[in-house]
């Protein structure tokens, strides 16, 4: 049917179908099938005289091959272990590479907030939340238990859950060692089943050591720290206070110097030498390079700047005496006399 033209009226037009739609035409288009449906088609399994795959006949033209799998989802976070499983991936933890001396920082990330040591490689990670490098350690390397090197918590990743056993208490020592009034009194003590009247300790090598007399790994020129730190650790007043004070309000020196110590004294250690290399970083940033381990210093020089310092960071005073445990160590009183000499001239002349 043709068009209404502009000019003619609908009145003319009556009893005339209209023109069907577009979709309409579309809808009542007969199939070239045989007369029958474009349904019924595919209900015969032919289409356009082609016949269409089953099921049976194999997956090897599927483009999307795996797409009805479900998807690969995040390991679940849990709060608590599963129950039987609370010392589950505690075999993979290896001892021997566990160096918790060095500088706190995240290997990848070089910070030093929220840092955690894996327990089965030693390495350092910032975090464990689930977009943490050390989440992502643990699903790359199958590494799972790890330790907060500041609150001493074991955790176990991906999952996220905290470790609460006993086995684990000789690696929370060894990072953190504490100790108590009485263990402190007894380090001077001797011990009379001992030869030399010292107390003697094991390394995780069966390696026999004395707590106290230990080595100090000379990383590089820094042997002239060593000698200072290794005599300081032996004045009992400062020894003592260092060992059993919470210095958590203290300057970042003092906090790294009283660990030092305590790790010097550690009965428990793994091995029989421990590294300065978490004092020697403060002391390098604290005296602007002055005092670095990779130039020779002068010992003395560096015992006067050291003392001053942790004077300092103890909150003592320039001007009031005995402000701290450095100045009621070390200050003494000197006691200065004169006296008048009249000179006079010789008899003989």
């Amino acid at each position: 049917m043709s068009k209404r033209h502009a000019t003619e009226a609908l009145e003319d037009l009556q009893g005339i179908a209209s023109p069907s739609s577009k979709r309409s035409r579309t809808r009542e288009a007969e199939s070239p099938i045989g007369g029958n449906s474009i349904t019924s088609a595919f209900d015969n399994g032919d289409t356009n005289g082609h016949k269409t795959a089953s099921a049976d006949d194999g997956d090897d033209d599927d483009e999307f091959e795996g797409a009805d799998a479900a998807p690969i989802t995040a390991p679940t976070r849990q709060a608590n272990p599963a129950a039987g499983y609370d010392d589950l991936y505690l075999d993979t933890i290896d001892r021997n590479v566990l160096d918790f001396d060095f500088e706190k920082l995240c290997s990848i990330s070089l910070s030093n907030i929220n840092v955690y040591a894996c327990l089965v490689c030693g390495r350092y990670f910032q975090g464990r939340g689930p977009k943490s490098h050390a989440y992502f350690h643990s699903l790359d390397e199958d590494h799972h238990v790890y330790i907060n090197l500041e609150t001493q918590k074991v955790y176990v990743l991906p999952e996220g859950y905290e470790v609460k056993s006993k086995a684990l208490d000789d690696i929370k020592y060894v990072s953190d060692p504490r100790y108590t009034k009485k263990e402190v009194i007894e380090l001077d003590r001797p011990i009379a089943a001992s030869a030399d009247g010292r107390k003697k300790s094991w390394t995780l090598g069966g390696k026999e050591y004395v707590p106290g007399f230990v080595g100090m790994n000379n990383i590089k020129e820094n042997d002239y720290l060593n000698v200072i730190v290794q005599a300081l650790s032996h004045v009992a007043p400062l020894r003592n206070y260092l060992l059993l004070e919470d210095f958590s309000g203290k300057s970042e020196l003092v906090k790294r110097c009283s660990i030092l110590f305590r790790k010097i004294w550690n009965p428990r250690a793994f091995k029989s030498h421990v590294s300065p290399h978490e004092l020697l970083q403060e002391i390098s940033l604290r005296s602007n390079k002055r005092f670095t381990l990779t130039a020779q210093s002068d010992p003395v020089d560096f015992l006067s700047w050291f003392l001053n310092n942790l004077h300092l960071g103890l909150g003592g005073s320039k001007t009031r005496p005995g402000s701290s445990m450095v100045q009621r160590a070390f200050q003494g009183r000197l006691k200065v006399e004169s006296q008048a000499i009249t000179a006079r001239a010789d008899v003989g002349e």
